[in-house]
């Protein structure tokens, strides 16, 4: 007899990534957080140590965000590396190569954290899937014949 199951329904093999609204509520509050942070223990003399701060934010953050969130939690983590992470505090400005650094260094942090997101759900799904097609092995003693 066949039974019709849902497809949606049971175990996923790979997770959903998180809502891209949620992910960018959280880049904000989390650099911002950090932002505060930094400045408060170390000055806001230093940019670069900002820097790394919130590029690894931002690729936890993409661990669990989709691709599609990737440009939006790299802004919001310049806006407020920018903003905040340099003198004078409150004022946004464009130096072209540096923040176009900056910029490049925070997407590709969450372009990696997604991407090894990725391959890890793939690589747990593949093996949940092939441990699920192996049989039992065969006790018998190998006869010679096929």
């Amino acid at each position: 007899m066949i039974e019709w199951v849902s497809l949606s329904t049971g175990a996923r093999p790979v997770p959903r990534p998180v809502a891209t609204p949620l992910v960018w509520a959280t880049a904000f509050g989390g650099a911002l957080v950090l932002v505060a942070l930094l400045n408060t223990t170390v000055g806001p003399d230093r940019p670069a140590l900002a820097l790394a701060a919130l590029s690894l934010l931002a690729a936890v953050l993409g661990f669990c965000a989709s691709f599609t969130a990737a440009p939006g939690t790299a802004v919001l983590c310049w806006l407020l590396l920018n903003g905040f992470a340099i003198p004078p505090a409150g004022t946004l400005s464009w130096i072209g190569h540096r923040d176009t650094f900056w910029l490049a260094c925070l997407l590709t942090a969450t372009l990696v954290g997604t991407a090894l997101a990725r391959l890890a759900h793939a690589r747990a799904a593949y093996r949940t899937v092939a441990s699920a097609t192996t049989s039992e092995p065969n006790d018998e003693p190998y006869s010679g014949r096929f």
